[in-house]
């Protein structure tokens, strides 16, 4: 089913606005994931559920919210309009031939969202993987100096070029792939210090390659070695950086990892209030390994995102869905660590909470610089269908991070975008190793390949 314009839609559309955009895409099939064009991944997941003679047209939504034989206006860096190619067909004589690209019948989707990363962190751990490979646990390697210990001491070490450096070759993967924003994580610092050079480099990664970065301040990730012993002395520290680092212009969000390897729900919501005083949101790093009441904390503090979440329990979903916190789902971690326990998708299709999908980009149990192989573990691994990997790497992400005008094609929405030469949107989540981009859009501007 595909979602036509109805021309009485655009009556108000004059000509005189069909003659000012800046950019114009003709020829382009879409898949917007916007409610306006059809998109209703909850109506879908109804109608899946349905037996042939219980569903009707009334009841089915349109995959992906596609447009066929469509076009879209560009102005001052948003989408102005939405249309089909025939509507601004008599008009295109008033543009010149370098505003107009025709993109011949290719599939156009929102920039790609990758709304959960650590990439800026200093070392390498793949003698890690190799160690776990030949029989080493968690313990060994950490009683060696190993696990996240390495992490931080690497990442303190570095200046904040060599950090910009190393970490810059894992956003440039992301970038190639048409991810347009993406969250970027502190927590290897776990000291005031290091913790500045890293939403620092986060903050300049995004400068440079013109992307929206959302900076997490992610210092309650674990106990540093000079806290040993001594959980209560750090979450005071981790609190009294907060302020100061928000002063600073460098934190968005605040994020914490609530687990019984971590920290408890009672530290992390000194951290929460502290984040709920400078009016910061929250998301939280729950239920990978237990359930401890982590997501029914998030939900508590209207979240953001609860993010992992293979031992998230039916009654917390529901808080969930109550306070409309984003469920991040992270197929990359799941993989690595060869994790058998999944996230409970039927529940949270259940109560309709949405579904983000992002790499966890990290060096220790998630070293994945690719979305789209991503949302194909999110396939294979999670059983979530292609149209729900698709979302949560789009409109889903966009709202784990609290950007309202991105994720998603319609007007008055950023105009980042990205042409792919694909024969359906399902492509994108099929297909391995290939990486059929043709085109990227970010704030309304054509951007050179990367």
């Amino acid at each position: 089913m595909t979602h036509t314009i109805n021309p009485t839609d655009q009556m108000h559309i004059n000509d005189s606005i069909l003659t000012s955009f800046d950019h114009i895409i003709i020829n382009a099939n879409l898949a917007t994931f916007s409610a306006q064009y059809g998109f209703d991944i909850y109506r879908a997941n109804q109608s899946a559920n349905q037996s042939n003679d219980q569903s009707n047209d009334q009841n089915k939504s349109t995959p992906y919210g596609q447009l066929e034989n469509a076009a879209i206006g560009i102005k001052d860096g948003k989408i102005a309009w939405v249309g089909t190619h025939e509507q601004i067909k008599p008009h295109l004589t008033y543009y010149k031939s370098d505003q107009i690209k025709d993109v011949h019948g290719n599939w156009i989707t929102p920039g790609l969202i990758d709304c959960h990363t650590h990439i800026v962190y200093g070392g390498n751990r793949s003698n890690e993987f190799e160690a776990r490979l030949q029989g080493a646990s968690y313990q060994d390697i950490a009683a060696q100096g190993g696990g996240i210990v390495s992490t931080v001491s690497a990442t303190r070490a570095a200046n904040e070029e060599e950090l910009f450096a190393q970490s810059e070759k894992r956003l440039l993967s992301l970038l190639r792939e048409g991810v347009t924003s993406i969250e970027i994580k502190s927590g290897y610092g776990l000291d005031l210090d290091t913790e500045r050079k890293m939403l620092k480099v986060a903050r300049a990664l995004g400068d440079k390659h013109q992307i929206h970065v959302s900076t997490t301040y992610l210092a309650a990730h674990a106990l540093p070695p000079e806290y040993k012993d001594r959980a209560d002395a750090y979450i005071e520290q981790v609190c009294q950086w907060l302020p100061i680092l928000h002063s600073e212009g460098l934190i968005d969000a605040v994020d914490g990892f609530c687990e019984n390897i971590a920290f408890s729900s009672e530290q992390i919501k000194r951290v929460f209030d502290v984040a709920r005083s400078l009016d910061l949101s929250v998301k939280l790093h729950s239920e990978q390994l237990s359930n401890i009441g982590a997501s029914a904390l998030v939900a508590e503090y209207q979240g953001l995102s609860s993010d992992h979440l293979e031992h998230l329990a039916e009654d917390d979903i529901k808080k969930m869905a109550a306070s409309k916190t984003v469920a991040v789902l992270l197929p990359g971690a799941f993989y690595t660590l060869r994790d058998t326990k999944l996230p409970p998708i039927e529940e949270l299709r259940k109560h309709q909470v949405p579904m983000a999908i992002s790499t966890d980009c990290n060096p220790g149990t998630s070293p994945l610089t690719s979305l789209l192989l991503a949302m194909n573990m999110g396939c294979t691994l999670f059983y979530l269908t292609t149209e729900e990997v698709l979302a949560g790497a789009t409109v889903h992400a966009a709202q784990a991070l609290g950007l309202a005008k991105k994720g998603k094609i319609e007007v008055g929405c950023d105009a980042d975008l990205v042409l792919w030469d694909i024969a359906r949107p399902a492509d994108l989540a099929y297909q391995m190793g290939l990486n059929p981009i043709t085109g990227i859009m970010v704030q309304g501007r054509w951007r050179e390949a990367v």
